[in-house]
C-alpha cells in the first residue's frame, strides 16, 4: 500500500473524464515468474484517484517450472493455462478479502497474463491466461490481451506501464521525469517537461536485460530462485572481455522504441565463467545497458525511480548509482509509491482506458504508427451486454 495517499493526477494529453472513478484491479505476471502482483486502483482512466493495496501471491515452485518451460513457444498446454488462471482467480480474490471490498464494486480487472514469447518483429507476442475463465470465476469483467492490437498495427507491444507513469507523473510536468522498471527485461519511461494540452507522450523502452539472465544463472549454479541481497555477485568479479562480447548484440545499438523478450540475451560467451564472476557480469549487463539507454535519451531527469524485483539488489541499484551519476536513482517508495506493484496498478488502469476506448500506447512508447487503444472484454455470466 502507498505510505500517503496520492493527490488527483491526469494522464498526458488527455481531457479529464466526466463520469466518476471507478475501482479496478491490475494483475501482472513478469518473466522472472516470482508470482503474481495484484493491486486494486481507483481511477477515471485520465485520473489516478487512488492507488490502493496490493499483494503477491508466489507460483507453486513446480508450477513455476512448468511455465518455464513454456517460454519460446507459441502456445502452452491447456492444464498450464487452466491453472494459471486460477492462480489469478485466487490472487484477486484474496485481496479482495484482505482489503473487504465487495466484488460488486469492481468495474474490471486487468489481466495481463504471462508472457512466454515475444517477438514483436514477427508481429507475435505471447500472453497465455484464460480471460473468459477468469470472468467467470470472479464474476467481475475482464480485459485482458492488451498487447495484442498494438502488435498487430506494427508496434513492438511493449513496454505499456508508460501511459500510467505518465499520469502518476503529472504533479512533476514542469521538470523531466524518469522512471525505471527492473523486472526481466528492464524498461524505462522518460516523461518530457510540458504543461497544459500539449504535455508531451512518454518516452519508453526495453533497455535490455533486467533480473531475468541473472536469477536464471542462479538458479542454474545454485539451486536459489535469484541473488538474494546481490552476495554472491558481489563475491565476484565482472570479465570485461564476455561483457563487452554481450554488450556487442545488435539490440543495444537499435534506436528506440524497441522491445525485448527475456531470452533475447541468453549468450553461450558466459558459460566458463565461475558462478560468482557469471553474476557479477551479467549485473554489469543489466547496468550497462540500462545506462547506454538513458544516454540516447534527449534529456536527463535528476532522479530515475526505480521499481521492479531489480530494485532489491544491491549490486545493480550501486552500479546504476555510479553509471547514472550525477543523476540519483532511487526505489519508488520514496514518492509513496509500492515498487512490487507498480506494473499491476498500470494494468488496472489500462483495463479502464481500454473500456472507455482510450489509448494505451503510443508513437513514442511502442513505435506504433498512432495512439491505439486494445484489450478484450470479458463479461461475467448474467453480465448486461
Amino acid at each position: 500500500m502507498l505510505g500517503r495517499s496520492s493527490p488527483p493526477i491526469m494522464d498526458a494529453k488527455l481531457e479529464p473524464m466526466s463520469e466518476k472513478p471507478v475501482w479496478a484491479v491490475g494483475l501482472m505476471s513478469g518473466t522472472s515468474l516470482d508470482g503474481i502482483d495484484a493491486a486494486l486502483l481507483s481511477t477515471d482512466g485520465g485520473h489516478v484517484v487512488e492507488p490502493g493495496p496490493g499483494l503477491t501471491v508466489a507460483y507453486d515452485p513446480g508450477f513455476r517450472d512448468r511455465v518455464r518451460a513454456c517460454f519460446g513457444q507459441q502456445e502452452a498446454p491447456p492444464d498450464v493455462i487452466r491453472n494459471l488462471t486460477d492462480y489469478h482467480a485466487q490472487a484477486v480474490a484474496a485481496l479482495l478479502d484482505q482489503a473487504d471490498i465487495p466484488r460488486e464494486h469492481m468495474a474490471v480487472v486487468g489481466f495481463h497474463g504471462q508472457t512466454i514469447h515475444h517477438d514483436p518483429g514477427a508481429g507475435l507476442t505471447v500472453q497465455i491466461g484464460d480471460g473468459a475463465s477468469l470472468a467467470r470465476q470472479l464474476g467481475i469483467p475482464v480485459v485482458d490481451q492488451m498487447r495484442l492490437a498494438d502488435v498487430a498495427t506494427g508496434g513492438q507491444g511493449a513496454p505499456l506501464a508508460p501511459a500510467f507513469h505518465a499520469a502518476m507523473a503529472s504533479p512533476y510536468r514542469g521538470q523531466p521525469c524518469g522512471f525505471l522498471n527492473m523486472g526481466g527485461v528492464a524498461n524505462i519511461t522518460y516523461v518530457p517537461p510540458g504543461t497544459g494540452p500539449d504535455y508531451p507522450d512518454p518516452v519508453a523502452f526495453d533497455t535490455g536485460p533486467g533480473n531475468a539472465l541473472i536469477d536464471d544463472w542462479v538458479r542454474r549454479h545454485t539451486g536459489h530462485p535469484f541473488d538474494q541481497d546481490g552476495k554472491l555477485a558481489a563475491s565476484g568479479t565482472v570479465d570485461r572481455t564476455v561483457l563487452d562480447s554481450l554488450l556487442a548484440h545488435p539490440y543495444f545499438a537499435q534506436p528506440y522504441p524497441k522491445s525485448a523478450d527475456r531470452d533475447d540475451f541468453a549468450s553461450d560467451v558466459i558459460n566458463d565463467l565461475s558462478p560468482a564472476d557469471g553474476a557479477a557480469t551479467l549485473v554489469a549487463l543489466t547496468v550497462e545497458s540500462i545506462g547506454r539507454g538513458i544516454d540516447a535519451l534527449p534529456r536527463q531527469p535528476a532522479v530515475w525511480w526505480a521499481s521492479g524485483g531489480g530494485r532489491h539488489n544491491p549490486q545493480v541499484m550501486a552500479g546504476l548509482h555510479k553509471r547514472l551519476a550525477p543523476a540519483q536513482v532511487k526505489p519508488v517508495e520514496d514518492i509513496g509509491w509500492a515498487g512490487d506493484m507498480v506494473e499491476a496498478w498500470a494494468f488496472a488502469y489500462l483495463a479502464v482506458r481500454s473500456l472507455k476506448g482510450l489509448p494505451l500506447s503510443f508513437p513514442t512508447t511502442t513505435g506504433v504508427r498512432q495512439a491505439i487503444t486494445g484489450g478484450r472484454l470479458y463479461q461475467p455470466p448474467g453480465a448486461d451486454p
